[in-house]
C-alpha cells in the first residue's frame, strides 16, 4: 500500500536539519519501497507492507528517525485513501490561491476542548479583522489564509492554542502534490 508521511518541524529555521537522502534511507532501512521526497520539509512517500491502523508506521518512522538522525519530529501516516479523502473533505473549494489554504494534519481527533480553543482563536483573530478562517473535518484542520499563513493572526492565535491545535501543516499545492506522487505513473 501507498503512503505519505509528514514530519513536523524539520529544516525550519535551521533548526533539526534533516536532508531528504538520509531520510529516505531511514525509510527504506524499515523496509520500505519506492520511497520519495519532496521538497525540504519532511514529506515523504513510500510504499509499504505494514498496516497503519494503530499508528505503527508512524510511530516505527518516530523511533527510526531519532535512533539514526538524532531529532525527534512528529509523525503523520496516511494512505493514499486517506489522503483523497482530505482532499474530498476540502471545505474551500472555491480557493484559487494553493498557498492561502492549508491542511494541518494530526494523528488523532481534537478534543472537545481544543475544538473550542481554536473556535476562540479564530474569534480572537477576526476581532483583529482577520478575514482567515478554520474548519475541522476529523482529524484535519482546513485553514484559509487569504494573506498568507505567515502574515496570519489566526494562525498566530492558533500558535498561543499550542498543542490543542497541533499537526503538521502542508499548503494545498504540496498537498496535490503529494496526492499525484501517491498515484502510480
Amino acid at each position: 500500500m501507498r503512503y505519505v508521511a509528514l514530519l513536523r518541524g524539520i529544516n525550519v529555521g535551521g533548526r533539526n536539519k534533516v536532508a531528504m537522502a538520509d531520510l529516505r534511507q531511514v525509510a527504506e532501512s524499515l523496509g520500505h519501497t519506492e520511497v520519495a521526497t519532496y521538497i525540504q520539509s519532511g514529506n515523504l512517500v513510500f510504499t509499504s507492507t505494514g498496516d497503519n491502523a494503530s499508528g505503527g508506521l508512524a510511530d516505527a518512522l518516530e523511533r527510526e528517525i531519532a535512533r539514526s538522525l538524532a531529532v525527534r519530529p512528529a509523525v503523520v501516516v496516511l494512505s493514499r485513501a486517506d489522503l483523497a479523502q482530505v482532499i474530498a473533505d476540502n471545505p474551500f473549494p472555491g480557493e484559487s490561491n494553493p498557498k492561502a489554504l492549508h491542511a494541518v494534519f494530526r494523528r488523532e481527533a481534537l478534543t472537545a476542548d481544543a475544538v473550542e480553543a481554536i473556535a476562540a482563536a479564530e474569534q480572537k483573530a477576526r476581532a483583529k479583522g482577520s478575514e482567515d478562517e478554520v474548519i475541522i473535518v476529523g482529524r484535519t484542520l482546513f485553514l484559509r489564509t487569504p494573506d498568507g499563513l505567515g502574515r496570519s493572526e489566526l494562525a498566530a492565535q492558533l500558535a498561543r492554542v499550542g498543542s490543542q491545535a497541533a499537526g503538521t501543516a502542508r499548503n494545498w499545492a504540496t498537498v496535490t502534490k503529494l496526492m499525484a506522487m501517491l498515484d502510480p505513473a
